[in-house]
């Protein structure tokens, strides 16, 4: 089983909120950004994404803050497991 390390940099407050309001427009879901718990499942019994869903904010994500998420990378289950852990790659790995 390989390690899988959380990354040296973290979100901030301001970033989860801007990443869960992407989500939102992206997934057209009901909800804020403040009723989105930061450490919530983003599939099943959280927020209840499912892979196309994933697939959809993995593309946002990578157009807004110019990143590269690939479909086949064993950490997009840490990377995707909630909305404060997406934040954090997002603030250790994006160019703009």
């Amino acid at each position: 089983m390989q390690n899988i390390q959380k990354p040296a940099v973290s979100s901030d407050a301001n970033l989860q909120r801007e990443v869960a309001e992407l989500m939102i427009e992206c997934l057209n879901l009901e909800i804020t950004a403040e009723q989105m718990n930061p450490d919530a499942p983003l599939y099943g019994e959280g927020l209840g994404l499912d892979s196309i869903d994933v697939l959809e904010v993995a593309l946002v994500v990578s157009k807004r803050y110019g990143l590269q998420l690939r479909a086949d990378s064993a950490e997009n289950q840490h990377i995707f497991n909630s909305l404060r852990s997406l934040a954090d790659h997002i603030a250790a790995q994006r160019t703009c």
